[in-house]
């Protein structure tokens, strides 16, 4: 996967890696979720209830997501290959498309997280690496038959 934009997590995918807009210096994810294999693309946050602050879902390559059977609204960053932000999407709800020609990597975030980042067209987001000792700090989050997960995000229970 040639892409410089994600070379860090590539590298280093034992580590925790922290989401930067390099413009104002903010950090809009600590905790990075890859889907870069097609199972991990094709089934990307639709198996799950909630995503947590601080996170995201790094989907690559892909240029288009939908939020077909999704639970809940996300923000959307579509960012090309060195980083440059293309397009933003703020709070999408479920049944929705949106995509960006020359896109190669969707960044899916909770909603409201581009306008708290302050987060637009033009930006260039950087992945930096962090320690390990980062990737314990995770919340822990309530799934629809309230069993309780310690991950960045809730998975349904699919029994």
């Amino acid at each position: 996967m040639g892409s410089a934009f994600l070379a860090p997590l590539l590298k280093d995918p034992g580590l925790s890696h922290t989401l930067q807009n390099v413009r104002n210096g903010r950090v809009l994810a600590h905790r990075l979720l890859p889907a870069f294999d097609s199972k991990s693309r094709r089934d990307g946050l639709l198996r799950y209830e909630s995503l947590d602050e601080g996170s995201a879902m790094l989907i690559a390559p892909s240029s288009a997501v939908h939020t077909f059977f999704m639970r809940f609204p996300i923000d959307m960053t579509f960012v090309t290959k060195d980083g440059r932000v293309l397009k933003t999407r703020s709070e999408v709800r479920p049944w929705r498309m949106a995509g960006a020609l020359r896109a190669y990597v969707v960044i899916e975030l909770p909603a409201g997280t581009l306008a708290r980042c302050d987060t637009v067209p033009g930006d260039m987001l950087v992945i930096v690496p962090g320690n390990s000792s980062d990737s314990s700090k995770t919340n822990l989050s309530r799934s629809r038959d309230d069993s309780v997960s310690a991950s960045p995000v809730s998975r349904v229970n699919t029994r």
